[in-house]
């Protein structure tokens, strides 16, 4: 092959001395007779022997301008950005195909000369790299080219050092800033114009392997297994030989992610979580022109002008994932599209590429990518409806996610609505109700496996099913399943029932019967016969997926809930009820109770006496408390990442299990002495985790809460938690839950509605806690109030009430703690909490005056048994008598301490100020210093609502600091120290001490 270089130099004067510029030039006339030596030798190489690096000479660091351009840190070590060469070059035919069982490939042969041909073009190395402003550098390359180096980073220039070993420069030579120089290199066979393909990610060249991110923790995992179906048995030797799936580390060029990939076959999909239902990347098996095998558990697969690295956690399940991929070659190919083109898709908003395939819309995130076969999701037409929502927008409705594309112009939405209508009714079979039912996106799938377009129906248990799940459901009785077909059984489809299932259907039933399915229990279409028959026995006769009513564990109440709930449309409460075993019929011991059904229709709800007769004469699965057989226990290295928990085996090894983090429903600090740890629960799994220090548990801790809390919980009300679990709440002897998130911290509980509203409780000398196993229960009692708390594992319910029992008893036995508020200033306190934070300008907007002296004279006398009522007005008169109690019957603040705290707020260094606080706030008598600190929380929490009730940390500032410092509040610093009592009370008020090797929170 024969190769010949042309090169153009231009070189304008330097403004400097004759022999200045004569030796400015011979040095630059070597530096670019080195550099063409070096492409020549390149590229007349072997192609089966190339070299490993190919030198580049190094710039020093004199030829740049001071002040003007500074060596990057690539170039300290040892790589630059040289100037742009561009070698466009094209294959002969047969040198482009490639044998996908060999390492050695074209791409392979060409890999040294991809820091040549695909550099920066020059005009993108201005914006990312200051050259000097006289040097001017300019080339000429071909389209292809261009395309090449804007993929490529200026890391993929490797550099020798032993080239420039002799070139020693004195220091005060004259610079080459002056220079301008013109090259333009152009590579040519006699051949024709090679090609040379496109640089791969630097982290794939031998030598420098891609790895996964270090551990930062170590855990202690207990893998809970349901006592249901057992592990999926072993799939017969194709099968198991073709389908693959497993938890990888995989990078895309420099970007990496741990995801959940699997082959069936035809399709590779890499999903982030294992219940995703759409993926990151998929693409058919006949896009791959290459595999690589590597040590390491590392293996790779090459697309046309793309690849993917993986890392599996273990040498076997990379041998499986490699003879699955040979396996899978001359499968059949993937079909042509039928319409393809750009469209724009919202939420987010991106330019898209989309294309019709078979039954499917394939989802690709460039036209590039369309045309490489590789995609990033694709949605199947057969559970998925269309309509349009404008002139040229539309929407894609399935049963996880709805789809909102626009096109450039009404003829293209026009022309896809088109085309996705024609697929949809290919994929359709009609009938009347089904149509109606399937107009609900979630009983478009089946309850039980996905399957699409199910024609079946359970018309007691709500769900929409397939034909084989309907057989499955046959086989456990009518007494337990009353199998419908939506096709044929046209008598029992009354509008009522209609109406149930496209109103709840599969949708709520899923959220009762399969509440807790762990993803390897979940079945999918193809399953065989006995693994269908056993996940449906356990999941309806077992109930052991169920969500189970927080009154299951009585009988009584159960009946009683039941006909209280069918007066109202609240059907999904019915059906939770129905699930735990609560009995439509009479009562056997109280016949003259009126039946469920029949309060339902005097109260004339329809929906529900529908319900109640198809679930008249049926069983339901006994309250079984404990749900799991078995259990194993790993020793495991875990990090973070976003909402996942990432388990490895090794500290840098490939991730082997991941754990949804938005599934956790407990967390637990269980430190104590020099043992720092957390616990996190799932409905399935056991996290405890384990740091050397305090911070870091506490980074690791914050985190998950952050995720489990997210948009209930601001992240500055975290601080101090010690547990956050999620449980039912009833109050007194009312039979009506709610479902919260309960934190506890620093001797109070706090209760997170699902609506952002929050009721704090103080654990106090007063309150007792009482510990109902069976029932998963602890029973709080208050001098004004008692609250049930039922908690979804019994773990979480033992773990509450021992942290309960710690806070009361340092409540009653620590000496940071001997204090308690004033009665009377605590009965306001809680009474403006519990129905006053929605009040607008409270605080600051007065009562009526005789009430004001009225509720203060009571509350004086007996502070328990004065009557405080709830309307708005009401409210005020409260909060104007807990502000002249504050004034005058308490002094929260004495005289003699005010000034020490007026010197304490002057204070410029922010960690010193609060430092002097918490000194001040333990000079205050105990009584004293607990008022402070339940008033500044109490007042904290009004802020929060300061939307609805528009008193900000400021305006409440503005009014309290008078309370607090009187003569002195008109100083600014004052104020902004009440401020900062009621913005930072968690920090300013909470100290962590160790007593007896348990670690504590005290005031």
């Amino acid at each position: 092959m024969t190769c010949r270089f042309k090169v153009h130099l231009t070189f304008t004067q330097p403004m400097s001395a004759c022999e200045s510029r004569n030796r400015s030039n011979s040095r630059l006339n070597i530096r670019l007779l080195q550099c063409v030596f070096i492409l020549q030798k390149s590229v007349r190489m072997s192609v089966s022997d190339p070299p490993d690096i190919i030198p580049v000479p190094k710039p020093r660091s004199r030829y740049f301008r001071e002040g003007v351009l500074q060596p990057s840190s690539s170039e300290r070590n040892g790589q630059l950005l040289c100037p742009d060469v561009t070698a466009d070059t094209q294959m002969k035919s047969e040198e482009e195909e490639s044998d996908i069982k060999h390492e050695v490939s074209v791409d392979d042969a060409f890999r040294p000369m991809r820091s040549i041909s695909a550099l920066p073009d020059p005009q993108h190395v201005s914006d990312t790299l200051p050259w000097p402003d006289t040097p001017h550098i300019s080339s000429s390359p071909s389209p292809d080219s261009a395309r090449a180096a804007d993929a490529v980073s200026s890391d993929d220039c490797p550099v020798t050092p032993d080239l420039l070993s002799n070139d020693r420069h004195d220091s005060n030579d004259d610079s080459l800033t002056d220079l301008g120089t013109e090259v333009r290199t152009e590579t040519c066979t006699s051949e024709g114009i090679h090609q040379v393909p496109k640089s791969q990610d630097v982290q794939s060249k031998p030598g420098r392997p891609n790895k996964p991110r270090a551990a930062t923790i170590r855990v202690s995992r207990k893998k809970q297994k349901l006592s249901g179906p057992h592990q999926k048995a072993e799939p017969s030797r194709s099968e198991c030989v073709v389908a693959q799936s497993s938890w990888l580390d995989v990078w895309r060029g420099r970007k990496h992610n741990v995801l959940w990939v699997s082959l069936d076959g035809h399709v590779i999909s890499m999903w982030k979580k294992r219940t995703d239902k759409f993926t990151e990347y998929v693409f058919h098996v006949t896009s791959i022109t290459n595999i690589r095998e590597q040590d390491q558990g590392r293996f790779s697969i090459h697309l046309q002008k793309k690849h993917f690295e993986f890392m599996a956690h273990s040498e076997a399940v990379r041998q499986l994932w490699l003879t699955s991929l040979y396996t899978s070659r001359g499968s059949e190919a993937i079909t042509a599209p039928k319409q393809h083109g750009p469209l724009t898709m919202k939420d987010p908003r991106k330019k898209v590429y989309t294309a019709i395939r078979g039954f499917s819309l394939w989802i690709y995130s460039s036209k590039e990518d369309f045309t490489v076969g590789l995609g990033m999701m694709f949605v199947s037409m057969n559970i998925a409806s269309v309509k349009a929502t404008g002139r040229h927008s539309f929407s894609l409705i399935t049963p996880y996610r709805t789809f909102n594309f626009s096109a450039d112009s009404a003829k293209e939405t026009a022309a896809w609505l088109e085309s996705l209508n024609e697929v949809i009714r290919s994929a359709l079979s009609y009938s009347e109700v089904a149509l109606r039912l399937w107009s609900s996106p979630c009983n478009k799938v089946c309850a039980d496996c996905g399957a699409a377009n199910p024609e079946w129906a359970s018309v007691n248990l709500l769900v929409v099913i397939c034909e084989a799940c309907a057989g499955a459901h046959r086989s456990m009785g009518s007494n337990w399943s009353k199998v419908r077909s939506l096709k044929l059984d046209n008598k029992v489809w009354t509008e009522p029932l209609i109406k149930l299932f496209v109103l709840y259907g599969n949708k709520a039933a899923s959220g009762v019967w399969g509440h807790s399915i762990p993803p390897t229990e979940q079945i999918s279409p193809d399953v065989s016969p006995d693994q269908r028959l056993e996940f449906i026995l356990a999941k309806y006769r077992k109930g052991l997926y169920r969500k189970a009513h927080p009154l299951a564990t009585s009988q009584k109440l159960l009946d009683q809930r039941l006909r209280e709930v069918v007066c109202g449309p609240d059907v999904e409460e019915t059906l939770s009820l129905l699930c735990s075993g609560a009995r439509v019929s009479c009562s056997i011991t109280d016949p003259d109770l009126r039946s469920a059904i029949s309060e339902a229709e005097s109260a004339g709800q329809t929906l529900q006496t529908e319900l109640l007769r198809h679930n008249e004469f049926v069983a339901a699965p006994d309250f079984v408390q404990t749900r799991h057989s078995e259990e194993q226990i790993e020793e495991l290295h875990g990090k973070l990442d976003e909402e996942r928990f990432l388990f490895s085996q090794e500290n840098e090894s490939a991730a082997c299990d991941v754990l949804d983090l938005t599934e956790v429903i407990s967390v637990f600090d269980c430190s104590a002495g020099q043992t720092h740890e957390f616990e996190a629960l799932s409905l399935t799994d056991s996290v405890i985790c384990r740091a050397d220090g305090r911070d870091a548990l506490l980074k690791h801790m914050l985190h998950i809460m952050k995720i489990v809390l997210a948009g209930v919980v601001v992240e500055e009300d975290l601080l101090g938690v010690c547990a956050v679990s999620r449980a039912s709440i009833r109050e007194g002897a009312a039979l009506q839950c709610a479902e919260v998130w309960c934190t506890l911290h620093d001797g109070e509980m706090s209760i997170h509605t699902k609506h952002g509203s929050t009721d704090t409780v103080t654990l106090d000398s007063q309150t007792r806690c009482h510990l109902q196993r069976s029932e998963n229960c602890i029973l709080l009692e208050f001098p004004d109030r008692t609250l049930h708390m039922q908690f979804e594992l019994e773990h979480s319910c033992v773990r509450w009430h021992e942290l309960v029992q710690r806070a009361l008893s340092s409540t009653t036995d620590g000496p940071q703690r001997s204090g308690t508020v004033p009665c009377s200033i605590d009965r306001c306190i809680s009474h403006i909490t519990q129905h006053g934070l929605t009040v607008e300008g409270l605080y600051r907007r007065c009562g009526v005056a005789p009430q004001i002296s009225k509720l203060v004279d009571d509350l004086s006398v007996s502070p328990r048994r004065a009557l405080l009522k709830t309307d708005e007005l009401s409210i005020l008169d409260i909060s104007g008598a807990l502000k002249q109690i504050l004034r005058q019957s308490f002094e929260i603040i004495p005289h003699a301490h005010r000034p020490l705290w007026l010197k304490a707020a002057v204070l410029s260094d922010e960690k010193q100020r609060l430092q002097t606080y918490h000194k001040l706030l333990k000079q205050l008598p105990p009584d004293n210093r607990v008022t402070l600190a339940a008033l500044c929380g109490h007042l904290h929490i009004v802020q929060k609502h300061s939307q609805q009730n528009r008193m900000t940390a400021h305006n409440l500032a503005v009014i309290f600091v008078v309370t607090l410092f009187q003569e002195l509040a008109m100083n600014p610093a004052l104020r902004q120290l009440t401020k900062e009592l009621i913005l930072r009370h968690r920090e300013i008020f909470t100290n962590h001490v160790e007593t007896g090797g348990d670690i504590i929170t005290v005031l």
